[in-house]
C-alpha cells in the first residue's frame, strides 16, 4: 500500500480529527481511503476507542477485513474484524470493525452512547444505501445529545458535496486524488435490432482476441450472468469464467477476486457488486452493459419490483475505474457517448424507492414517530412512510400512535424484515408444527431456488423436507440459525407443508388474495389485481397468500410465489384483521339499494348477508356516494339551477368579502354531506333524489343573509325602464350580460353597474325582430358613436319603430310610432 494518494492528506486529516467531530473526505478511486486510512488510524492509535467502518456490501466488508488483517500479520477477528448478516468475526481485541447491512444501526440501537466507539466511518457513501442513511441520521443525534466527542467521517469517490455539506455544516472537508492508471473509453452502442446479451458476448470474444489481460463484465443481474456463462462455455481452457454476485457462495466470490494462474486469463461476469471497494487482480478491460437491476417500490400496491435500469454517470465512472487500478486499461461501453450524457449524474437514493417498513421499526425503537424529527440527506417520502406504518399496524408491530407494541419490540430484537419476524413469532405462538414449518420456510422465502419452477411455496418446502431441494445444506443451516435466534431447536420432522398458508398469512396480511372472475385471476386485500397461470395448481384455489409477485400492467401483477389457504384457516388465522361492516350502497346497474352485513379483510369481502331494513342514515350516505360518482347531473340540475349556480360562483369570486363556501363542482361533490344531506329525509332512491329542490339546498348552504346581499349586488334580473325584467347571464369568464331590444333601454344614459360597482352590465342590444345589433359595456359611448350607423340602417328596415336622434334622453318603449301619435 506504499505511496497511495491518501497519504498526502493523512496529516491534514489527523489534524482536523483533533478539532472537528465531523469530516467529509472525497477521494477518487484507488486513493486508499478504505484500506490505508483506517489502517493508519489503527496502527498509530489516533482514535480513542473503536473504529466502526460501514461498508455497503458484504463482499467488500469481508475482503477489506481480510486484507487489513493480513497487513498486520494477523487473522481476521483479532485487531481487525467484520460483522455482516449471519456472520461475525470479532473478539475482545478487535479495535476496527467493518460492518454492513444495518449492523451499525443495530449497534447504535443497542448502545446509544456507543460507549467504546471513538469513530464511525461511512465508506462509499455515494451508494446511498438506506442503512447508511439511517445510521448517519442516528449518529448525528447521538453526537448532538449524548456524545460530543464522537467522531464521524463520511467518505466516497463521488459525493453529493453541496447537499452533504448542508447536512453537516460544521464538518471539515478534505479532498484526495485517486491512484488510477489511464483508462481508454470506447463506445460501442448496439446496432439496430441487436440484443444486449448478443452485443456483450461479441464484445467479450473480440476483446479476448484483440487485447491482453483479464476482463470484468458488468451485467444487470444473475440471470444475464448465467446466460452468458452458458454461451461462453466453449472458450478455451486458458480462459477462466468467474461469476460474481451477492448470493454467490463465499468460496466462489473469492475465486472471482483472485488473480488468474500464470498462463491463463479470467473473464469475471459481475453485477454492480464489483463497482466499488474491490480490486480484481489482473483486470485490464472493463465491458460495461450500462444497466443494473434496481428495486423500485410502489407504495400504492405495496409491491417492490426489480427493474432493469440504466446506471448513473457516477456509476459508469466507478465501473470504468476498475480497469485502471493496477495498470493502464480499456473501458468498453455498450452504449453511445450521447446516451452516457443522458444518464442521471448520481443514482437515486435507496430511501426514495424502498419499502420503509424496516426503517419505521428502527425509528420507532429509537423513539421517533416522524422521520422529519431526524437529520437526513434525503427525507423518506411521506407516501412510503404511511404505507409502511399501515403494514406494521396490520402486523401488530405498531400501535395507533406509531409506537412499537410489545410484539413489535420482540420483532425488532430479531433484526429481520418485519414480515419475516412476524411469521416466526406468530408461528411460535401457534404450535410446534407451525414453528418448525416457519423455520424451514423462511430461508426459501428469502431465496427460493430458481430451478424449481412451481409457484407453490408449499411444494418448495416439501422438496426441502424430503432432501430434494437444491443446496439443501444452505437452507438447513439458515433454519438452524433462525432457531438459535429464537432459543429453540429446529426439527424438520415436525414441519408440514399443510401449515404453510396459516404460517405465511401472518406476515402477508396485505397479500391475501381471493379468486375473482376467471381461473387464475385474484384480488389482493389491498385492492391490487394479481394473476397466476391457470395450469398451476394454485390457480384453482379460493384464497392465496402471495409471497412474491412481479408487477405488471393494467393494475394486475403476476404471482411468482404463493400458497393456497382455506376459508376456515383464513377466518382462524386472520381473526384480528377481519372487520364487520354494514355495507349500504346504490347499485346503479340494477337501480336498487344494496344492503349487506359484510366480513371484510381490507378490500376483500369474505362473507356477506343481506340486510332487509338498513339504517336511513346509511341509505342517505349511499345515495350521496352515488352523486359523487355520477356528478351533479345525477340531481335535478336544470337550466334554472345551472344559471343560479353560475350566479353563486360569480358572487364567491367577485364579492370575496361575503366569505361564501367553495361552490365549484369539485367542492360541491366533496361536501355533499354539508349542503345536500340535510334535505334528504326519507329519500330512499335515485328517483326521489331527482325530485329534490336543489336551488333551495344551495340557498341554505350559502345562508339567508348572504342570499339577501347576493340578490342586491348580483340580482337575477335587471329591470328595464319599460318595466321588463331582463334575465342576467352570469359567467366567471365574462361580464354579466342581458339581451334586450334597443328601444327598451332608451333613456339609459350610462351602463348599469353590478357587484358594488365593480362589474359593468354588458348589453346585447337587439332589433325589433330580436336580431343582435350591438353588444356594449359602454352605453353612453354607443349612443354618441356607432348608434348613428345603426339608426340609419334600422330606419330603412323598421320604419314603424322609433329611432330617435338622442336615445339617451328619449323615453324607453316596447311600442311602435303610432302609439306616440
Amino acid at each position: 500500500m506504499s505511496q497511495l494518494p491518501i497519504e498526502t492528506v493523512i496529516p491534514s486529516l489527523i489534524e482536523k480529527l483533533k478539532h472537528h467531530s465531523q469530516l467529509i473526505l472525497k477521494a477518487s478511486t484507488g486513493a486508499g481511503k478504505s484500506t490505508f486510512l483506517p489502517l493508519t488510524l489503527l496502527r498509530d492509535n489516533l482514535i480513542d476507542g473503536k473504529i466502526i467502518m460501514l461498508e455497503p456490501r458484504r463482499l467488500a466488508a469481508r475482503n477489506i477485513a481480510n486484507y487489513l488483517a493480513s497487513q498486520l500479520g494477523e487473522k481476521v477477528g483479532e485487531q481487525v474484524g467484520f460483522r455482516v448478516r449471519g456472520e461475525a468475526k470479532v473478539s475482545s481485541r478487535t479495535r476496527l470493525e467493518i460492518v454492513t447491512e444495518g449492523i451499525m444501526t443495530r449497534m447504535i440501537q443497542s448502545d446509544p452512547e456507543l460507549s467504546d466507539v471513538g469513530l464511525l466511518i461511512f465508506d462509499e457513501y455515494h451508494e446511498r444505501s438506506i442503512h447508511a442513511d439511517t445510521s448517519l441520521a442516528f449518529a448525528l443525534e447521538v453526537q448532538d445529545a449524548l456524545r460530543e466527542d464522537l467522531k464521524l467521517l463520511v467518505m466516497s469517490a463521488t459525493l453529493e458535496q453541496a447537499a452533504l455539506q448542508k447536512l453537516l455544516p460544521n464538518a471539515a472537508y478534505l479532498e484526495s486524488d485517486g491512484r488510477l492508471f489511464p483508462v481508454e473509453t470506447r463506445y460501442q452502442p448496439l446496432k439496430a435490432n441487436q440484443k444486449l446479451l448478443d452485443a456483450t458476448e461479441n464484445a467479450i470474444r473480440q476483446t479476448l482476441i484483440n487485447e491482453t489481460g483479464s476482463i470484468l463484465v458488468f451485467l444487470s443481474g444473475v440471470g444475464e450472468i448465467k446466460q452468458l456463462e452458458e454461451r461462453l462455455s466453449d472458450l478455451s481452457s486458458e480462459v477462466i469464467l468467474a461469476p460474481l454476485y451477492g448470493q454467490l457462495e463465499i468460496r466462489k466470490q473469492q475465486q472471482a477476486l483472485m488473480p488468474a494462474p500464470i498462463g491463463q486469463r479470467k473473464v469475471v461476469l459481475a453485477t454492480n457488486i464489483a463497482e466499488t471497494s474491490l480490486t480484481i487482480e489482473g483486470v485490464r478491460v472493463v465491458i460495461d452493459s450500462g444497466y443494473e437491476n434496481k428495486a423500485s417500490f410502489d407504495a400504492k400496491t405495496g409491491i417492490t419490483k426489480l427493474e432493469k435500469k440504466r446506471i448513473a454517470q457516477s456509476a459508469s465512472e466507478q465501473r470504468k475505474g476498475r480497469a485502471g487500478r493496477l495498470e493502464s486499461g480499456i473501458c468498453i461501453r455498450l452504449y453511445s457517448e450521447s446516451q452516457f450524457k443522458q444518464q442521471a449524474l448520481v443514482p437515486t437514493p435507496e430511501i426514495e424507492s424502498s419499502d420503509l417498513s424496516s426503517l419505521i421499526v428502527e425509528l420507532a425503537k429509537w423513539g421517533v414517530t416522524q422521520p422529519s424529527d431526524l437529520q437526513w440527506l434525503t427525507l423518506p417520502p411521506n407516501t412510503n412512510v404511511q404505507q409502511a406504518k399501515e403494514l406494521l399496524k396490520q402486523l401488530g408491530q405498531l400501535d395507533t400512535q406509531g409506537q412499537l407494541t410489545v410484539f413489535g419490540e420482540q420483532s425488532q430484537h430479531l433484526g429481520m424484515d418485519p414480515r419475516l419476524s412476524t411469521i416466526l413469532l406468530r408461528a411460535k405462538e401457534m404450535s410446534l408444527a407451525h414453528l418448525n414449518t416457519a423455520l424451514f420456510l423462511l430461508p426459501i422465502i428469502e431465496e427460493p431456488a430458481k430451478s424449481i419452477k412451481s409457484k407453490d411455496v408449499s411444494y418448495h418446502l416439501s422438496l426441502l423436507l424430503d432432501g430434494k431441494y437444491p443446496k439443501s445444506n444452505y437452507y438447513h443451516q439458515r433454519a438452524h440459525r433462525l432457531a438459535k435466534m429464537l432459543l429453540v431447536n429446529e426439527d424438520k420432522e415436525l414441519a408440514s407443508p399443510n401449515c404453510v398458508g396459516e404460517v405465511l398469512v401472518n406476515g402477508f396480511p396485505d397479500r391475501l388474495a381471493m379468486a375473482k372472475g376467471n381461473s387464475g385471476q385474484f384480488q389482493l386485500s389491498n385492492g391490487h389485481g394479481v394473476q397466476i397461470d391457470e395450469l398451476e395448481n394454485l390457480a384453482q384455489s379460493d384464497y392465496l397468500v402471495v409471497v412474491d409477485l412481479l408487477k405488471g400492467v393494467n393494475n394486475r401483477s403476476q404471482v411468482l410465489l404463493g400458497v393456497s389457504l382455506t376459508l376456515s384457516s383464513l377466518l382462524d388465522s386472520c381473526s384480528d384483521l377481519l372487520s364487520e361492516v354494514e355495507y349500504v350502497d346504490w347499485d346503479e346497474k340494477n337501480s336498487r339499494m344494496l344492503a349487506e352485513q359484510r366480513t371484510q379483510l381490507g378490500a376483500l369481502v369474505i362473507k356477506r348477508q343481506l340486510i332487509k331494513s338498513p339504517d336511513e342514515s346509511k341509505i342517505s350516505e349511499a345515495l350521496l356516494r352515488m352523486v359523487q360518482r355520477q356528478g351533479l347531473s345525477s340531481l335535478n340540475w336544470s337550466d334554472t339551477v345551472e344559471a343560479f349556480h353560475s350566479r353563486l360562483l360569480c358572487a364567491s369570486i367577485w364579492l370575496p368579502e361575503l366569505g361564501l363556501p367553495l361552490l365549484d363542482e369539485t367542492h360541491l361533490l366533496n361536501d355533499v354531506d354539508k349542503w345536500l344531506q340535510p334535505f334528504m329525509n326519507h329519500i330512499k332512491s335515485d328517483k326521489q333524489l331527482k325530485e329534490l329542490n336543489i336551488m333551495e339546498a344551495l340557498e341554505a348552504y350559502v345562508g339567508w343573509n348572504n342570499m339577501q346581499l347576493i340578490n342586491e349586488y348580483l340580482p337575477s334580473h335587471y329591470v328595464l325602464p319599460t318595466g321588463t325584467k331582463a334575465k342576467i347571464q352570469y359567467q366567471l369568464q365574462s361580464e354579466p350580460k342581458i339581451s334586450v331590444r334597443m328601444q327598451e333601454v332608451y333613456g339609459e344614459a350610462e351602463t348599469p353597474l353590478l357587484a358594488k360597482g365593480t362589474k359593468k352590465l354588458m348589453m346585447e342590444l337587439l332589433s325589433p325582430a330580436q336580431r343582435p345589433l350591438q353588444t356594449t359595456s359602454d352605453l353612453a359611448g354607443f349612443w354618441q358613436g356607432s348608434y348613428k350607423e345603426v339608426q340609419k340602417e334600422m330606419k330603412g328596415r323598421y320604419p314603424k319603430h322609433i329611432w330617435p336622434d338622442d336615445p339617451a334622453t328619449h323615453q324607453a318603449t316596447k311600442k311602435t310610432k303610432r302609439h306616440f301619435n
